[in-house]
């Protein structure tokens, strides 16, 4: 029994904590950030103020976890983030195809909690900082509501993975918010005060069926007149939780200090949205509907962006600027909405779509007059305008695994933030990075630890597309069609198909390419045929005369004809793909971007896949053959299509395909780290969707690692990431290493990279 006294007063029970990092704020970025520095051996503690991680992930909010591939609707192919984040949505994948929110809590919390040197601090916010000077942070106190104790924690280094950026607003770090004027950085689409400067929360709720009438008798408080909202026209019993990401409000006010304001009129919205359609008689089939779950806490879109040594612009997303530092890739839209949200006439967002992907340089990840505070999430340094893209999570998340990394290079260097930004340590940054599967655009590390790069590569077989055998169905051309294929300069293409016409008729089918390389985007026409056919089945065949000038991916394309069907089949291919003007309806009003003049957006043409099932490849054959697949490929470069497959991939027929790298001398190998192919162009959103497989079908399922003897080394089963890392108790010595693949989900035996490390590896 405890029992005390009377006293005067008594003080809160008191712990410090020494790290290395302390991270603030568990949404995606602080978890990728603390994850990536304690993979690194930082000391790591992350505070939450929430009982959960994920922040607007969570399932406290419920939205869908999106980045560059923005639910496959826009023509950024294979551009899925990569690292920490991906592993985080492989394994949701794996575990929760049916997007369930408290399934991918559960996922956040054991990646966090495996990871030795992260310590976890939950229901605990940060209230107060400690300086040492003007410019550097020496502790951060905060309190945990649920232990009733204080913390004091202490490090070298800071991030501010907060949200609303309260480490860095404490600190006295410049900050900005609200939007900056077309003139400050000559952004065409930063909006008026009639638009609004500032985005929104959102509230999102979602029902059940439960086979018998239920009552609803909505609270006092609930919004009565469902006419103010202008688009309440658009509700209907089948849209759920983040469907409803425009329930959104609060753009007028100060989204940080009135955001209990901000909760409350959504609670009065979502409330009086089910009210209305429960009990306006407009929906019958809502009589055995209810309600079954509604967010208590909204999800916040934007409040401070602190400055960095680069602020990153409208014309940096647009242009895809090509830094020297990038450590982050984006390809979300730049996407605005009005600040009177669910009440305003206007359309619930404007969205406007760059080429490709974007790097993010890493001089907006820390503050400018804070020399030891790290910044991740949305309150990187961004315009505005730039901010409308790089807020999203998946884009965030990726900041945070450069935020993770580069602490743990500072701290082994003795090194600031900011003198990461070029030289030397920037290119051991952007090495690790790629070592731990981030994609910087722009960039291809050399990495001269990496033992692969001095072995000569082989291969049981590797696939020679000739053909894309047909299946029994076909698509029709009510709009165009094309197989995205890599060429080689000087090829003349032919390819042939089959086509089941309703009359007589021309068939126009182009070849074409991207002007930018990595790319995919059909801008440059290098040549066009018009093909005559006969009503009923026949096969056309296309022979373009021109050769093409270069190395990259092409379109062969066949132009919309709607009274033709063709042939598709059911053979999948890594860094092979078929798609379509047909443009997706939730994000996108039609198959071309239409922007007004004068904004600095680019009017172009959308090209898009169709979504597995569905998402099949055309029936077509090739002359010459596409040799591009083979073993050579697994040594270096991205691992990822790009301008090029960049993978191996094993003939479809071979039984028992396996590639080998060979050393002319013997080699002590103490790290094997194996890239596979996790369909990098799938979206795979996070909750609420349902995906049509629990591992993708270019995924290595079985494999084993042997060497030149034949010698089991290593061996894996029901494996479903795209990376695989074998550290051996001891080091081995080999000549050779082969990687057997015993199967695969689906799809030909794929790789992408192979990396070997010695005893004591080396930088660049």
């Amino acid at each position: 029994m405890i029992q005390e006294g009377p006293t005067a007063s008594r003080n809160l029970r008191t712990e410090t904590i020494d790290a290395g990092l302390i991270v603030v704020g568990g949404g995606l970025s602080g978890v990728c950030a603390a994850i990536a520095a304690a993979r690194h051996g930082v000391k790591t503690v992350l505070i939450q103020d929430r009982p959960v991680l994920g922040g607007n992930a969570s399932s406290e909010v419920r939205l869908w976890v999106l980045g560059a591939t923005s639910h496959l609707g826009n023509n950024n192919r294979w551009s899925r983030e990569g690292g920490i984040l991906n592993e985080i949505l492989e394994e949701n994948l794996y575990r929760n195809r049916q997007g369930n929110a408290l399934i991918f809590d559960t996922i956040l919390l054991e990646k966090c909690l495996d990871e030795k040197n992260l310590t976890l601090l939950l229901n605990t916010a940060a209230y107060e900082v400690e300086k040492s000077d003007p410019d550097t942070i020496s502790a951060l106190h905060a309190f945990c509501s649920q232990n009733s104790t204080r913390y004091v924690l202490r490090a070298p280094l800071f991030c501010d993975a907060s949200g609303d950026g309260i480490v860095g607003f404490m600190a006295g770090a410049a900050f900005r918010m609200g939007a900056e004027s077309k003139e400050e950085f000559g952004e065409g689409f930063a909006p008026d005060a009639e638009y609004g400067q500032l985005l929104g929360h959102s509230m999102y709720f979602s029902t059940k069926d439960v086979g018998v009438p239920v009552k609803f008798v909505a609270p006092s408080w609930a919004l009565k007149d469902i006419t103010k909202i202008p688009r309440y026209r658009q509700f209907n019993t089948n849209m759920q939780g983040c469907n409803f990401w425009w329930l959104e409000y609060g753009g007028r006010l100060d989204t940080i200090h009135q955001s209990e304001e901000i909760k409350w009129e959504l609670w009065k919205v979502v409330y009086g949205v089910w009210d209305y359609i429960k009990n306006s008689g407009s929906f019958p089939e809502a009589e055995t509907m209810t309600l079954e779950w509604v967010g208590h806490v909204p999800g916040k879109r934007e409040s401070r962006r602190f400055e960095g040594d680069y602020i990153i612009r409208q014309q940096d997303v647009v242009e895809q600027t090509i830094f020297d530092d990038v450590v982050a890739h984006g390809g979300w839209a730049v996407d605005l909405h009005p600040a009177d949200g669910v009440y305003s006439e206007l359309s619930g967002c404007t969205q406007w779509h760059s080429k490709g992907v974007y790097g993010i340089p890493w001089r907006c990840y820390y503050s400018r007059n804070i020399s030891n505070l790290l910044l991740a999430g949305r309150i990187i340094s961004a315009t505005h305008v730039a901010f409308g893209s790089t807020r999203v999570m998946a884009t965030c998340a990726a900041g945070g695994q450069a935020v993770g990394t580069a602490a743990a290079l500072c701290l082994e260097t003795a090194a600031k933030p900011a003198d990461l930004a070029s030289g030397k340590l920037l290119r051991e940054l952007q090495l690790r990075l790629q070592r731990d599967g981030q994609f910087l655009p722009g960039r291809v590390i050399d990495d001269s630890a990496d033992l692969a790069r001095q072995a000569a590569a082989s291969a049981s077989s590797s696939c020679v597309l000739r053909e894309l055998t047909p299946n029994k169905a076909w698509v029709r051309l009510d709009s165009s069609w094309a197989m995205l294929v890599p060429l080689t300069a000087g090829t003349r293409p032919t390819v042939s198909f089959e086509i089941n016409a309703e009359q007589t008729g021309v068939l126009r089918v182009e070849l074409r390419r991207s002007e930018k390389a990595g790319n995919f985007t059909p801008e440059v026409l290098v040549e066009a045929l018009d093909i005559p056919f006969s009503e009923g089945e026949s096969r056309l065949g296309a022979a373009f005369a021109k050769g093409v000038d270069r190395d990259a991916y092409y379109f062969i394309k066949l132009c919309e004809d709607p009274s033709v069907r063709v042939r598709v089949s059911d053979a999948r291919l890594t860094g092979v793909l078929a798609v379509t003007t047909a443009f997706n309806k939730a994000v996108a009003k039609s198959s071309v971007q239409e922007p007004p003049e004068g904004i600095g957006i680019d009017r172009f043409e959308f090209w898009l896949p169709k979504r597995r099932p569905e998402g099949r490849n055309l029936a077509m054959t090739f002359d010459p053959p596409i040799d591009l697949f083979g073993p050579a490929n697994v040594i270096g470069g991205p691992a990822r299509p790009v301008d090029a497959v960049h993978a191996w991939v094993a003939d479809p027929s071979d039984p028992a395909p396996e590639v080998r790298l060979d050393w002319k001398e013997t080699q002590e190998i103490a790290r094997i780290r194996i890239e596979f192919d996790p369909d990098w162009d799938h979206p795979m959103e996070s909750v609420l969707m349902t995906h049509p497989e629990e591992v993708v079908p270019f995924m290595v399922k079985d494999f084993d690692l042997l060497d030149q003897d034949g010698t089991v080394l290593h061996s894996v089963r029901d494996h479903h990431g795209a990376i695989h890392e074998w550290k051996p108790a001891v080091a081995i010595t080999a000549r050779r290493i082969i990687l057997r693949v015993l199967s695969t989900h689906g799809a030909p035996a794929a790789v992408f990279g192979i990396r070997v490390f010695g005893v004591h590896p080396t930088s660049s």
